[in-house]
């Protein structure tokens, strides 16, 4: 085994969840002899002594937010240790190539490149030139099938100390997190991974994933998420796999993430999951437009959306949307109508508010940049996107508003349905109207959730 510590690989954030963004490199670095130290900034300080040992720091950047938070975590172990080599690796990382490139890293590394990373220490190791390493964009991801090792979770912080799951009862079940898939088939518009990954995906071997979700289960996890893209890119895959842990441990749940149109399309897939001890399903919704829909490039429609909703409610899995409600095409009447249909047809215990506040990222490479009918102003650095504006500054204001109204209203013990009624009351006033009730009171109790809010 080679010198411990000299690699340390760095997560800043990942939805609550420990960091597969760790777990999968170490394993390929153990492979290959190295002891690789690990730090989740996310609930860990940043220990000065790993950095001042690590003679390459490779931080995890997979989504938005741990960008941002990882160019701030750069700057700090620059101070701590100057001479350390820099990586930053995942999707995010290939979309900002040039940006991170200027921050000082020798190596922006994205899609399947694991046995890259690899390569970068073993070339530190031997003192050579650090030549290829810094892929020129999105362009440039990996697109190899890797022959995946079990995660290697040693290292990181308890289980404890991430999400867990608020359960039916009310009471909190300590929760794992792995993933069945890499990468995802669709184009939709607005996603960071069609320009990385260009349409493809990769499954994860079977055993691989069971072997994980064993580990995690032996610490104390008594529900699992999938975290892939999409879980059902791969029906039969995903089948195999909830199968096998249902067999292998059958009091334990799950939750996954998967489009509408899979949803939609696959009815008896669905039911067998929650058979098979599905709890909930993430589905990017994002709108009720079908205007906004085929901007997007979503590949369902508004009225797949109560399909979805219908078919996820028969087979008792509760189907909590992920929403896009601010974009340069959605107007403020959406928006209304939006808050409408989810507190009439009874969708709000199932929907996060953060959701209500989320805006249009546009980062470089996006396939959006392709569209004639989208003005967009410079690249907004500090903010890892394109500068847009809508045509109704009305819903401009609102959304900055809103933002503020769900971040004064995320504290453990607030209510829903007051941070609800809250928005729904912005959005009045934006349209001139009379806000003359609040939303219908509801309770979280029978919709389960992860007790971290999906983000981006």
């Amino acid at each position: 085994m080679r010198g411990k510590g000299e690699v340390l690989l760095v997560s800043t954030y990942e939805l609550g969840h420990a960091p597969h963004g760790i777990a999968v490199p170490a394993a390929f670095l153990r492979q290959a002899g190295f002891d690789p130290a690990a730090l989740d900034l996310a609930v860990e300080r940043l220990d000065p002594e790993k950095v001042r040992r690590a003679r390459l720091v490779a931080i995890s950047v997979p989504m938005h937010t741990a960008l941002r938070l990882g160019l701030q975590a750069a700057e700090r172990i620059r101070a701590l240790h100057p001479g350390v080599a820099l990586c930053f690796h995942g999707v995010y990382a290939l979309l900002h190539a040039p940006l991170l490139a200027r921050a000082g890293a020798q190596a922006v590394l994205g899609g399947e490149c694991e046995e890259e990373l690899v390569a970068l220490a073993l070339a530190l190791e031997a003192g050579g030139p650090l030549r290829g390493f810094v892929r020129e964009g999105p362009g440039g991801s990996t697109l190899s099938r890797l022959r995946f090792p079990v995660p290697a979770r040693e290292g990181l912080p308890a289980p404890s100390r991430y999400a867990r799951l608020l359960g039916a009862d009310g009471r909190e079940h300590l929760a794992g997190y792995t993933e069945a898939t890499r990468g995802c088939r669709h184009r939709c518009r607005h996603c960071p991974l069609p320009p990385v990954y260009r349409g493809r995906f990769f499954a994860v071997p079977t055993e691989v994933v069971l072997a994980d979700a064993s580990r995690q289960v032996a610490d104390g996890a008594t529900h699992l998420t999938f975290g892939d893209p999409d879980f059902l890119n791969g029906p039969g895959h995903a089948l195999r796999i909830a199968r096998e842990l249902h067999r292998r441990h059958p009091a334990v749940t799950f939750d996954f993430t998967a489009k509408v149109e899979h949803l939609v399309r696959r009815p008896e897939v669905v039911a067998e999951l929650a058979s098979l001890g599905a709890l909930f399903a993430t589905s990017a919704v994002e709108s009720l437009s079908d205007f906004v829909l085929g901007k997007l490039a979503k590949g369902h429609t508004r009225g797949d959306v109560f399909r979805a909703f219908q078919i996820c409610g028969r087979s008792g899995i509760a189907l909590r949307a992920s929403l896009l409600p601010f974009t340069p095409w959605s107007t403020l009447e959406d928006y209304l109508e939006l808050l409408e249909v989810f507190e009439r047809e009874g969708w709000l215990p199932q929907l996060d508010p953060v959701q209500l506040s989320i805006r249009l990222l546009v980062p470089p490479g996006s396939l959006l940049c392709e569209d004639p009918d989208l003005a967009l102003g410079g690249l907004d650095e500090e903010g890892l996107t394109f500068r847009w504006s809508h045509p109704d500054p009305r819903m401009d204001a609102l959304q900055a508003k809103v933002a503020q109204a769900v971040a004064a209203g995320a504290s453990p013990g607030t209510d829903p349905a007051r941070v609800v009624a809250a928005v729904k009351a912005l959005a009045l006033a934006a349209a001139g109207r009379r806000h003359t009730h609040v939303a219908r009171p509801f309770v979280t109790a029978g919709a389960p959730r992860l007790t971290e809010s999906w983000f981006c």
